[in-house]
């Protein structure tokens, strides 16, 4: 008997709706059966995490994409807050982002991340770099549950 990988639910975090569009059908256009997530600023993200307020019901992510360029908490502040906390650390961060700055893909990763992806502007590479996040995280790695 072959196991159906449950879908994963997945916090995106960006604060550009045409980012969160992009991604969205990205997701759509892979067929991507997991369960995407939105909040567009570091300190919703971090509520969402914490499941506070009108996150109360929300679920615990298995993966995070996050954007470094957030308002009201930076990606970077929010990085460091996740992979501080005991209860999230676990949860694996890929930064995806339109930097390509050598200080932030080196930041990110001395904050932990596990991974960091420059966004592609084009849409169909951008479409490409989402699948495999989603291959890499969803059919290789075995994420904690």
């Amino acid at each position: 008997m072959i196991e159906t990988p449950r879908p994963i639910e997945v916090l995106l975090v960006e604060d550009d709706p045409g980012d969160v569009l992009l991604t969205t059908e990205a997701f759509e256009h892979n067929k991507v059966k997991n369960n995407l997530h939105v909040v567009n600023d570091g300190e919703q993200a971090m509520a969402f995490l914490r499941r506070e307020d009108k996150y109360a019901d929300s679920p615990r992510p298995d993966l995070i994409l996050l954007d470094l360029n957030l308002p009201r908490k930076d990606g970077r502040e929010v990085l460091e807050e996740i992979k501080g906390d005991a209860e999230l650390r676990s949860v694996p961060v890929v930064v995806l982002t339109t930097s390509e700055a050598d200080e932030d893909i080196l930041r990110s990763y001395n904050l932990h991340a596990n991974a960091y992806v420059t966004k592609p502007v084009d849409f169909d590479q951008f479409i490409q770099v989402v699948r495999q996040i989603d291959d890499f995280f969803v059919t290789v790695v075995k994420l904690p549950r």
